[in-house]
C-alpha cells in the first residue's frame, strides 16, 4: 500500500471537496432551472383553462369521467406491467411509475387540436387531472409499489405531495391571468413553452457534465422500450375505451390524446426535487425521453388522421362529381 504524506492527504481531501462542491453547485443550478421550467409550464397550462368551459363539462361529466378513468387507470397499470416485464431496478421502476401516474399537460391540448378533437373536453380534462393528481399520484404510487419488491420504502411521498401542492400556485396564476387578462394568454403560453424547452436543454447539459457516462443510462434498452410502448398503449386504449362508452368521434380522439400524453415537465420536477441526486442520478431525465416518444407517436397519429380526412374529402368530391355527371346525362 502506498504511504501518503500528510500534505498529499490534505491535497486529495481538498480535491475531493472541490469536486463535491462543484457537483453540489451544478445540482443546485439544475434544481433551480427544473423548478423554473415547471413554474412556467404550469402558468402556461393555467392560461389554457377557462372557468366557463370547466363548469359546462362538470354539469355533463360523462366524457370527463371516462377520460379520467382512462388516464388514472390505464397509464399507471401500463407503467407497472412494463416495469415488471422488463425487470427494471427499484429506482427506474419508481421513475416509470411516476410518469405513468402523472396528469395531462400542454402537449395533449396541442395534439387534440391537431387531431380535431373536442378542445373544451381536452382543456377540462387537463384541468381536472392536474387537480386530482394531488391525491391520485401518491395513492396510485402507494398501491402499485406494493407489487414490486423493495419499492415501499423507495418513494418519498412527502416530497411528491409537497411538489404537487406547489404546482397549484402557478396553475392558479395562469387561470387568473386567462380570466382577467385573456389578451395575454396566448403570448404567455407560447413564451412559457419556449423558455421551458430551453430550460430542459440546459438541465440535460448540466446533468451530462455532472454524471458523465451515467447520463446514457436514461436510454438503456429496457427504459427506451418502456418510453416507446407507454404512449401508444395510452393512445390505443383511451380511444377504444371511449368508443366502448359511445362518446362522439371528436371526444374519442381527445380522450386518446389525453390518456397517452402526460406532463413530462411535472414528472421531471417531481423526480429531481423529491429524490436525492445520489439516488436518482440522471434518471430524472427519463420523462424527457418519454415525452419525445409521446410527441413522435402523437404526430404520426395526427398525420394519419389528416391523410384519412383528405382521402375521404377527395372520395366524396369524386362521388359528387360522378353523381352530377349522371344527372346531367339523364337530362
Amino acid at each position: 500500500m502506498q504511504n501518503l504524506s500528510v500534505e498529499d492527504m490534505w491535497r486529495n481531501n481538498s480535491l475531493n471537496g472541490t469536486v463535491s462542491s462543484a457537483a453540489n453547485q451544478i445540482n443546485r443550478i439544475g434544481d433551480f432551472v427544473v423548478i423554473g421550467a415547471m413554474f412556467l409550464t404550469m402558468i402556461s397550462l393555467g392560461c389554457t383553462m377557462e372557468v366557463t368551459k370547466i363548469k359546462k363539462h362538470i354539469l355533463k361529466p360523462k366524457g370527463v369521467v371516462i377520460a379520467l378513468a382512462a388516464q388514472f387507470g390505464i397509464m399507471p397499470l401500463s407503467a407497472f406491467c412494463l416495469a415488471k416485464a422488463f425487470q427494471l431496478a427499484q429506482i427506474p421502476s419508481v421513475v416509470v411509475l411516476i410518469c405513468g401516474c402523472s396528469p395531462g399537460g400542454l402537449l395533449s391540448n396541442i395534439m387534440s387540436l391537431g387531431i380535431r378533437g373536442d378542445m373544451n373536453l381536452s382543456i377540462v380534462m387537463t384541468t381536472c387531472s392536474t387537480a386530482l393528481a394531488l391525491g391520485m399520484m401518491p395513492l396510485l404510487l402507494f398501491l402499485y409499489c406494493q407489487g414490486i419488491a423493495g419499492l415501499q420504502e423507495a418513494v418519498p411521498y412527502k416530497g411528491i405531495v409537497f411538489s404537487l401542492l406547489s404546482i397549484l400556485i402557478p396553475c392558479g396564476i395562469g387561470i387568473l391571468l386567462n380570466h382577467y387578462r385573456p389578451q395575454y394568454s396566448r403570448l404567455i403560453t407560447r413564451v412559457g413553452l419556449v423558455v421551458s424547452s430551453v430550460c430542459i436543454l440546459v438541465v440535460m447539459v448540466l446533468t451530462n457534465l455532472q454524471n458523465g457516462e451515467e447520463f446514457w443510462t436514461v436510454v438503456a434498452p429496457p427504459l427506451l422500450a418502456t418510453a416507446v410502448l407507454m404512449p401508444i398503449i395510452g393512445y390505443t386504449c383511451g380511444y377504444f375505451l371511449s368508443c366502448l362508452f359511445r362518446l362522439s368521434q371528436p371526444e374519442c380522439r381527445t380522450v386518446s390524446m389525453e390518456t397517452g400524453c402526460q406532463n413530462g415537465q411535472l414528472c421531471m420536477a417531481l423526480i429531481k426535487v423529491a429524490f436525492p441526486p445520489e439516488v436518482v442520478g440522471p434518471l430524472f431525465l427519463f420523462p424527457v425521453v418519454y415525452v419525445f416518444f409521446q410527441f413522435i407517436e402523437a404526430l404520426m397519429l395526427v398525420a394519419a388522421f389528416r391523410l384519412q380526412q383528405l382521402w375521404r374529402l377527395r372520395r366524396d368530391k369524386r362521388e359528387y362529381q360522378d353523381a352530377s355527371f349522371r344527372v346531367g346525362e339523364k337530362e
